[in-house]
């Protein structure tokens, strides 16, 4: 039995849709229901449903074999787990922005708000920039706006919502997209199918 932490919303109907494509199939989970656990005996399949922030954590600590999970949360939340495959899902990046027209003063630290203040500090530790994180769980656009901060770090899909706002990204940190991970003890035991499943989904990207 293959234990798989899949992630609630559309992310995870996507990443069902590739695991039913190479054999895991969970017909119930695609019923109208409110279950969490899903369980095919046939294909010896167990899925967990999710909060895509808690994946990491279930993978982490052997509650599930393998998952699939944002770098986003992978690079703020640094599970000790290894990373198998990009799924190319949920495509992203990490980007500082800042309004138009700012000019950074490098005599002061650098106010940066955003909801990943680890992912910000080794971004700026490696520049060597003094900063102060401004910890926010709502729009990141609204800090630089009303004086909040200098800049925010935050995850930029297209980056329309930056422009409407009168911000522009001043820096790109790192892309995101959807990662498939595993238990590192889990791997030890079931190595061999979780390669298997590994090769299979990079078959399909």
């Amino acid at each position: 039995m293959i234990n798989i932490a899949l992630p609630k919303g559309r992310l995870g109907d996507k990443v069902y849709s590739l695991f039913s494509d190479i054999g895991y199939t969970c017909p119930e989970l695609l019923m109208e229901n409110r279950k969490l656990v899903f369980v095919n005996e046939q294909a010896e399949v167990r899925y967990f449903l999710v909060k895509p922030t808690d994946v990491g954590i279930y993978v982490e600590h052997g509650a599930a074999d393998i998952g699939v999970v944002g770098k986003d949360i992978l690079l703020e939340g640094e599970p000790d787990v290894y990373e198998l495959l990009d799924l190319k899902l949920g495509r992203c990046r990490f980007a500082v922005a800042a309004r138009e027209g700012y000019k950074e003063d490098p005599s002061l630290p650098l106010r940066v708000a955003t909801k990943y203040p680890n992912v910000a500090r080794k971004y700026y530790a490696g520049l060597n920039r003094e900063i102060s994180i401004i910890k926010l769980h709502g729009s990141m656009e609204l800090a630089p706006l009303s004086g909040l901060s200098d800049v925010i770090v935050d995850i930029v899909e297209t980056g329309s919502t930056i422009k409407e706002n009168n911000l522009r990204v001043v820096a790109d940190i790192a892309p995101v997209s959807a990662r498939l991970i595993a238990n590192k003890a889990s791997y030890k035991f079931k190595g061999e199918e979780i390669d298997r499943i590994t090769k299979e989904l990079a078959k399909r990207l």
